[in-house]
């Protein structure tokens, strides 16, 4: 695995971004390394998913830097940026799978678009990736609207590492999941990690999944990154907006439960 003070995976320099007549973000410096598991949090508003959608390429920074896989992306030809984006897996809070195709044929849509290959071997592939995730071999022949909320998510993963992406972008993974479901998916992205090598960029809302998932927690705020840390720094953080997202009852459970289960091994 490559060194953490190496180059970083994902680095974003003065970027501003802007929408309509508002300013998202005003001087964001973020560096991500290679193997990071890293959170996107802040309050309702801080342009989390905003800041996640330019990191995937969907959107692009009014102006700044960034630079992806060691790559200026400004700087690339159309193939190059083609290319780039298929080394990125996203999943979408809501899935955004085609509800026209089966969960086969939705992961199966990247694979014949990037892949010269026979069909059989397609569907070899898509099975595996359906399975890789814990879904059972019967998904695959499910519409999206036939699946519960904890197999669409798991779904959604699956496409998003269809073309064996080294990084994986998510968009409140755990957002509508009841309590175990969420602990299932928190573990099935630490499996994911450790297996595939993965790196993590995730927006979240889900407390026990930073506690749980993360290594790295960057707090957006007052349009800016205020501050990257481990979760077990950031709560001991003095700057008031910190302090105000962390101080509250839903936070402190989430971490005497951590320190819990911490103990307990």
């Amino acid at each position: 695995m490559m060194d953490k003070q190496s180059e970083p995976l994902v680095e974003l320099s003065q970027v501003h971004t802007r929408m309509g007549n508002e300013w998202i973000h005003q001087d964001l410096d973020l560096s991500v390394y290679r193997g990071d598991r890293l959170a996107l949090v802040g309050a309702s508003g801080s342009g989390k998913s905003v800041l996640l959608s330019v990191i995937a390429l969907l959107n692009q920074p009014t102006f700044g830097k960034l630079r992806l896989f060691g790559q200026e992306v400004t700087e690339l030809t159309r193939e190059d940026y083609k290319q780039l984006r298929t080394r990125m897996g996203m999943m979408f809070q809501q899935g955004a799978l085609f509800t026209s195709l089966s969960l086969l044929e939705n992961i199966k849509l990247p694979l014949r678009e990037q892949l010269q290959l026979p069909e059989s071997l397609l569907d070899d592939l898509a099975m595996m990736k359906i399975q890789l995730v814990g879904l059972p071999v019967r998904a695959a022949h499910l519409w999206p609207q036939e699946l519960s909320g904890g197999m669409l998510k798991r779904a959604a993963v699956a496409r998003a590492l269809a073309l064996d992406p080294p990084l994986l972008l998510l968009d409140e993974p755990t957002a509508g999941l009841d309590p175990a479901s969420a602990s299932a998916f928190d573990e099935l992205l630490l499996d994911l990690h450790a297996n595939l090598d993965l790196t993590l960029i995730q927006v979240t809302h889900d407390l026990d999944s930073l506690w749980r998932v993360t290594d790295q927690v960057a707090f957006l705020g007052r349009k800016k990154l205020l501050r990257k840390a481990p979760m077990e720094e950031l709560i001991l953080e003095e700057d008031p907006d910190i302090r105000h997202y962390f101080a509250n009852t839903r936070a402190g459970n989430a971490a005497n439960r951590t320190q819990a289960g911490k103990s307990s091994l």
